[in-house]
């Protein structure tokens, strides 16, 4: 690297690490911001719409105002303003203005989201199969879809038996047995399964003794499952769709509805709108630890060590939790109330303690807890879903590449601390973990991960993410039990064949390029040898980006529960301070001694 460039490169370093310090907060870790989405605030705005308080008027109009305003050109909706049109999305905001009555205030606003409904469900008659078919067998989406429709009385008379039905009274057996059920909805939405269930058997008329039975006691597992602020998962979707289901069969006095309301009502942004959940701050405070780990970065924060080592320790959840029956010893992506534990927060967790410096006692016995939940959570396949082991085939209940590369990385950071008997378990799950990654390998190199995409690549799928963070994993831990993990080679060589002829990475070949993508790629590739060209092009590029910009445009790559698409405003910070970091690191010499 050439002393021109290597100069721009730690000039960016120095000024995206500053700039990450800078969003430190006093509360002694990371916030960051999640965009704001028109999914949540359709679904916000039927839920309000359907409790019908006079005192939440004045958030309804400003809800459909700010919808009014962020329709796209062809008269739909995304996800988040920087986001292309989805029948989904499109759907729901149009329920939103009918919950509301809202027609005939917005006229032109309606008739081009009527336009682009026709245009891609084929007619309006053709709205409920085209969104079915979006999802498959999977309901988890589609049903309170389509409920919402028929909520608002968009489907006409006969809407509420176009729905499908859900078999809430499920809800009742032991937790233990829904993995073999091959429940239609996955392991987070249960709350969903309870309420959407019982409004459509309510509001349809079908007759079913069991369901029958089954309301009033499910409804209690339905309060038992919901946090003391009223939001499931802290995400407003899910939230919304329970309250207005209550609301629906004249239950929005129902302690659950009241809980519901007022959270939406307090997690409204002054615009109008709603994010798609109230933060990840655990989640992003792990990766910025990650990120300055090592380098300058982490030099400055020394101060912030103790703070940030006390309130993520504070975060590890020590007692099963109510939500998903989890185990004690996991850590989800928010500190508020409705979080619930995952693996990659988990894992997340495990490395950002390990970065903090030697443990204390209490740290050590927190990431053993830790190790051994990650251990727990391992499929037959090797690999690690994100919530719950062995619940079932639907996408978000599946093992997934770039969790378990990052639960490699959470053992790894920890191996040599554990005691011996726990560190033998490790080393056989980090093996089978390796195996899984091997044969869920794409034969092109590339490995495909769940909870992250690109809406402009092939099949909206973002190997490039999944690619560069089992990379970097299997480069950070080389070795393990029986030998080495899978060769590199073919992955490096896929990751160097989609850089753009500019130096950066999209999600794909020919996919416009981000912060976030390219950081990623350039950290996974950064000291592989033959790739010094690339890695130049790329960390020009990146600087390009960072110069003179404290704070580079997010990208909406990231995907929440049912593949709503969300964008973090500290992410391409975070991924641009680590990047940088390891190009630093891989071809930047020290000054010597001697000047």
């Amino acid at each position: 690297m050439n002393d021109a460039l290597r100069k721009r490169l730690e000039a960016a370093h120095r000024t995206a690490t500053l700039a990450l310090l800078a969003e430190f907060g006093p509360a002694g870790h990371w916030v960051g911001e999640l965009s704001s989405s028109a999914l949540s605030t359709a679904t916000a705005v039927i839920a309000l719409a359907t409790v019908d308080r006079p005192t939440d008027a004045e958030l309804i109009r400003n809800g459909l105002d700010w919808l009014a305003a962020h329709a796209n050109a062809d008269g739909g909706w995304g996800d988040t303003v920087r986001s292309r049109c989805n029948l989904s999305t499109t759907a729901l905001v149009w329920a939103a203005f009918g919950a509301a009555r809202a027609d005939a205030a917005y006229p032109n606003t309606l008739a081009r989201a009527v336009g682009y409904i026709e245009r891609t469900a084929g007619s309006l008659d053709r709205l409920v199969p085209a969104i079915e078919a979006l999802y498959g067998k999977d309901r988890t989406f589609s049903v309170p879809i389509t409920m919402a429709l028929a909520l608002s009385g968009r489907l006409g008379p006969d809407g509420w038996r176009r729905v499908r039905p859900l078999p809430f009274e499920l809800a009742l057996l032991p937790r233990g047995l829904f993995g073999a059920l091959r429940l239609p909805v996955v392991s987070y939405a249960l709350p969903a399964l309870i309420a959407i269930g019982q409004v459509i058997h309510h509001r349809s008329g079908r007759f079913h003794p069991l369901r029958d039975l089954a309301r009033r006691h499910t409804l209690r597992v339905l309060t038992g499952l919901q946090p003391l602020n009223g939001g499931f998962l802290e995400a407003t979707p899910l939230t919304s769709f329970v309250t207005m289901s209550l609301a629906g069969m004249g239950l929005a006095g129902h302690e659950v509805a009241r809980r519901g309301t007022a959270f939406l009502v307090g997690s409204v942004r002054e615009d109008g709108s709603w994010p798609i959940d109230t933060n990840l701050a655990t989640w992003v405070t792990t990766l910025a630890v990650k990120a300055l780990g090592g380098g300058s970065g982490a030099e400055e924060a020394h101060g912030m060590v103790g703070q940030i080592r006390a309130w993520l320790l504070g975060q590890q959840f020590r007692g099963v939790h109510p939500y998903t029956g989890a185990a004690p010893g996991g850590w989800a992506w928010t500190d508020l109330p409705g979080g619930v534990p995952d693996a990659d927060d988990t894992a997340g967790a495990l490395v950002a303690l390990r970065v903090l410096g030697e443990p204390d006692p209490a740290t050590a016995r927190a990431a053993e807890a830790g190790v051994e939940w990650l251990l727990g959570l391992q499929n037959r396949d090797g690999g690690i879903p994100t919530f719950c082991r062995g619940w079932g085939t639907l996408p978000f209940d599946r093992s997934t590449p770039e969790l378990t590369a990052h639960a490699i990385r959470g053992w790894a950071a920890w191996l040599p601390l554990l005691p011996v008997a726990l560190a033998s378990r490790v080393r056989k799950a980090m093996a089978r973990a390796r195996g899984y990654l091997a044969a869920c390998r794409r034969p092109n190199g590339a490995w495909v991960p769940l909870w992250f995409g690109n809406e402009d690549a092939p099949g909206q799928e973002n190997a490039v993410y999944g690619t560069a963070q089992v990379v970097m994993a299997l480069r950070e831990v080389p070795e393990g039990p029986g030998g080495s993990g899978p060769d590199l080679s073919a992955s490096v060589a896929y990751l160097l064949s989609l850089q753009d002829p500019g130096g950066g990475w999209g999600g794909a070949r020919g996919v416009t390029p981000s912060v976030e993508e390219t950081s990623l790629v350039l950290g996974a590739l950064a000291g592989w040898p033959g790739v010094e060209e690339a890695v130049r092009r790329g960390t020009s590029w990146l600087a390009d980006r960072i110069e003179g910009r404290a704070m580079p445009e997010p990208a909406p790559i990231g995907l929440y529960f049912a593949r709503l698409w969300y964008y973090e405003r500290l992410y391409p910070l975070v991924f641009a301070v680590d990047a940088l970091r390891r190009v630093r690191a891989a071809y930047c010499r020290p000054p010597s001694p001697d000047g």
